[in-house]
């Protein structure tokens, strides 16, 4: 496999650069350079600049050359929360909520969540390898070179452990950066109450996927009727103890703090936050937790969207991330959230880039590496058939990707 590679004569390259989380009005800057170059090295950024005869080169390895002439390059997108390894649909789900169900009720009636525990359940380590590795592909050629993974459909100590290890094989097996989370706190299983299930991962799961190495980061849906703040951080804590990095579900469907309790724990992120509140976003703006916003979800429960402009007027740094899961939203489309970002929730195209790139690297700890066309990071890029990134969100809902490097 080749890792070195000469991208020359870039119309406009969006290098996202910077090692941190861009905050508020730092969204806006790109760092475009025109008629511009990049060296990749064994897989590593070793040049960044303008197109020159001296670029520099390792003369002992091959480099293949792209010409990008009337190409916009950007860094490979960063899809920060998925659930994307599971088993069955929840097509009937979605069309009871088509007739007006909300999504809280379908799940507090023994539907939802619950529906896709029990067909992950059922399906083998190898058949849900197998269907996670056809989405894999799929999510891959709309330019995403990173994802995060969350378990959570199994709520019961060996299916989350499968989940888990479909997503560290498949991390050996492709090329996608995958970064497993570990999601059991998704919904209180049967036989339990909230406290004694929370003992339950705490004593038993947390232990168990540490030894196996199995997951990077917790997280919880700290949500009304699933999870509350109390229980939400007694459980963060003990992760946290154990060195887990930390992220939640928050304020989705009802403010409950949860934007405030993820700051307070220094969560990666905050996720969903459509019903966040005014110091729920004072909070996340004087902080690095990354406020992960999930348009296509609101778009497909036909909710408000979330306050994506006001909060990065406040100055919080924004991811943006698809959701992809089998109930609430059916869909890893990186165009779909772009437009909708841009079109509905008043963010410009450069705040959705940086939101996609450098800030949902942040989302998941690994700005440090991944997420900006910086020297010294991991070679992930991708060129579009246009030759700016603002065919992004014009040409809207079209996967507009020509070539992904990584």
């Amino acid at each position: 496999m080749n890792n070195n590679y000469i991208i020359d004569n870039i119309t406009q390259l969006a290098t996202c650069s910077g090692f941190s989380a861009k905050h508020g009005k730092e969204m806006s800057d790109l760092g475009i350079i025109e008629n511009a170059a990049v060296v990749i090295t064994a897989g590593i950024i070793t040049y960044v600049g303008p197109v020159t005869d001296h670029l520099p080169l390792d003369h002992e390895k091959d480099y293949e050359t792209i010409d990008a002439t009337g190409k916009a390059v950007l860094p490979g997108f960063i899809d920060s929360h998925t659930h994307f390894v599971f088993g069955g649909y929840r097509e009937e789900e979605f069309y009871q909520r088509l007739r007006g169900d909300d999504y809280l009720s379908v799940l507090q009636s023994g539907g939802g969540i619950y529906n896709t525990v029990k067909a992950t359940g059922k399906a083998s380590l190898e058949e849900l390898c197998a269907i996670a590795l056809s989405r894999l592909n799929k999510m891959q050629a709309m330019g995403v070179t990173t994802i995060e993974s969350k378990s959570g459909y199994g709520l019961d100590k060996e299916t989350e452990l499968k989940q888990l290890r479909v997503m560290k094989r498949l991390q050996q097996e492709h090329r996608m950066n995958i970064v497993p989370t570990y999601l059991g706190a998704h919904a209180v299983p049967e036989g339990y109450t909230e406290k004694s299930y929370i003992d339950f991962m705490i004593q038993e799961m947390l232990p168990a996927i540490r030894e196996e190495n199995l997951a990077e980061c917790c997280d919880i849906f700290c949500e009304k009727g699933v999870f509350g703040i109390n229980e939400s951080e007694r459980f963060l804590s003990e992760a946290k103890k154990m060195k887990f990095n930390l992220k939640l579900h928050a304020d989705e469907m009802v403010d409950t703090g949860g934007a405030e309790l993820a700051v307070a724990m220094g969560a990666l992120s905050a996720d969903h936050l459509l019903h966040v509140s005014d110091k729920g976003i004072k909070a996340l703006s004087k902080s690095d937790t990354v406020a992960t916003l999930l348009p296509c979800t609101a778009f497909s429960l036909k909710e408000d969207y979330a306050r994506g402009r006001a909060m990065i007027d406040s100055g919080c740094a924004v991811a943006l991330a698809t959701d992809f899961n089998p109930g609430s939203c059916f869909s890893y489309s990186i165009p779909l959230t772009i437009a909708l970002a841009c079109i509905y929730m008043k963010m410009s195209p450069e705040e959705a880039v940086t939101a996609l790139t450098i800030n949902a690297a942040a989302a998941l700890g690994k700005a440090e590496f991944l997420g900006s066309i910086d020297v010294g990071k991991k070679g992930d890029v991708i060129l579009l058939e246009y030759p700016s990134y603002k065919f992004l969100p014009y040409h809207a809902g079209i996967n507009i990707v020509e070539k992904i490097i990584h």
